[in-house]
């Protein structure tokens, strides 16, 4: 089953894993990169980095193969290039201060 990720839920899709930023999710993000409108004036600043890109965007992931692992999700967003990954990257950061 293809799924398509819901715009008004604040979801994103890379490489074709749907993106969730469900409370739990983003809890988890934040246990490992610490707090989020800190990683938040980072992105605005420029000054994010491929590692904390990578590690909310794992956290977010929703519903993806169990098989799936972190370093190949991690491989995945780096095939798919930055310009298929920043508009996700943006709408799940938007999620974060939009926070619906």
């Amino acid at each position: 089953m293809t799924r398509l990720a819901n715009c008004a839920r604040g979801e994103a899709m890379v490489a074709g894993i749907l993106l969730r930023p469900t409370f739990a999710a983003l809890v988890a993000a934040e246990e490992e990169l610490g707090a989020l409108f800190a990683l938040l004036e980072r992105a605005a600043a420029g000054q994010l980095t491929l590692s904390e890109m990578a590690t909310l965007l794992w956290h977010c992931r929703f519903d993806a193969p169990e098989e799936l692992t972190r370093d190949a999700f991690g491989e995945m967003i780096a095939a798919a290039g930055l310009s298929q990954v920043t508009p996700a990257l943006k709408i799940l950061l938007g999620q974060i201060l939009a926070g619906r």
